[in-house]
């Protein structure tokens, strides 16, 4: 099957070719950063590989500046995630269903070679001392990587990939995710400035959703959005604050319980925050009841119930001391509504919009 047709990183053979003039450029001694590698690895090719193709060109580009054959993917415009769970297991994520592709790493150490050569710049680092990394690419895409002895059968690699793409509501209709009537029911939320959750599991498109009902928003409102990771792409007069991870030497880290406070030192009219997965739960709940109305977030949960539920676990678990009944009571009086999201093979579909039962 050709790369270009489905999910294959090429034939041993161009595999070869790729890593000895990769090896050659290495050996040169030229710097080599994205700004000249086109040109150096042009020259190296006229002299080790004259015959070789653009595919080639690509190949070893990617093996010096990228994530070497994962980039192949991550380029497919269908693939929205991709997976590695060892040298010869890689998978992708397209379409709602995954797939096992024919790509391969030569070894455990390219795959930890590959995550370094794009988090080193970001200042972060990936050792036995410190296994596991978050990071944000480029293009917006996140990556998270676990090394042994974190991973015992070796590196574990997960890329979520960024796409700008903001669908509408009637997309949402066309595609069988949400009715007609869910989506009166969510312009009429957004209307009367609800504050609201939208809950699923993994997978089942809380942030596509979350980025069509911000298409929604009247543009003239002024809209701060708070992120782990950038992914949402809202029209208008919109806001964005990133949090940060701590760099290599512990310094740096910008938490979303901080940006969600700073958001309101920014006179929004609504915060959104991506995803709650901390106690950044208990700033945004404060949020929506100091004059944000209007406010929303997305939270990992099987059902409305058990997203208010988990949003009072993670508004309770940092280190301020508050009153257990005071936030459960905040939470519910707070957030009455919900868009929960169900992901079924490759369907994913509204189950639920509007007031929480």
């Amino acid at each position: 099957m050709a790369l270009d047709q489905g999910v294959g990183c090429g034939v041993e053979s161009a595999v070869g070719v790729i890593d000895r003039v990769a090896a050659a450029v290495t050996r040169s001694g030229v710097p080599v950063d994205e700004r000249n590698v086109e040109s150096v690895v042009a020259s190296v090719i006229s002299v080790e590989a004259p015959l070789a193709g653009g595919d080639i060109r690509q190949g070893v580009i990617d093996a010096l500046v990228g994530l070497g054959p994962l980039e192949r993917l991550l380029r497919l415009p269908d693939v929205t995630d991709v997976f590695v769970n060892g040298p010869e297991e890689v998978w992708i994520d397209r379409a709602g269903g995954l797939e096992l592709t024919d790509c391969r790493f030569p070894d455990a150490a390219a795959i930890r070679a590959a995550v370094e050569r794009i988090i080193t710049p970001l200042g972060l680092r990936l050792d036995q001392a410190s296994p596991i990394v978050d990071a944000r690419l480029v293009d917006g895409s996140r990556l998270h990587a676990v090394i042994p002895p974190a991973s015992p059968d070796g590196p574990v690699v997960a890329v979520r990939r960024f796409t700008q793409a903001v669908g509408s509501p009637e997309d949402l209709i066309r595609s069988g995710t949400a009715t007609a009537d869910q989506v009166q029911v969510l312009a009429a939320m957004i209307a009367d400035r609800v504050d609201f959750i939208v809950s699923g599991p993994t997978g089942s498109g809380k942030t596509t959703l979350l980025n069509v009902i911000g298409s929604m928003i009247d543009p003239s409102e002024r809209v701060v959005v708070v992120e782990d990771a950038a992914e949402l792409a809202l029209p208008g007069h919109v806001v964005r604050l990133e949090a940060q991870p701590a760099n290599a030497d512990g310094a740096g880290l910008v938490s979303l319980s901080e940006l969600v406070r700073s958001a309101l030192r920014l006179r929004p009219d609504r915060i959104v925050v991506g995803e709650v997965r901390g106690d950044e739960a208990l700033d945004l709940v404060n949020a929506m009841n100091t004059g944000h109305a209007g406010s929303m977030s997305t939270v990992h949960a099987n059902s409305p119930e058990h997203a208010l539920w988990r949003i009072e676990t993670l508004a309770l678990s940092g280190r301020r001391r508050v009153s257990e009944l005071a936030v459960r009571r905040q939470v519910h009086d707070t957030i009455s509504h919900a868009v929960q999201l169900a992901r079924t093979g490759a369907e994913r579909r509204i189950t639920h919009v509007g007031r929480i039962t």
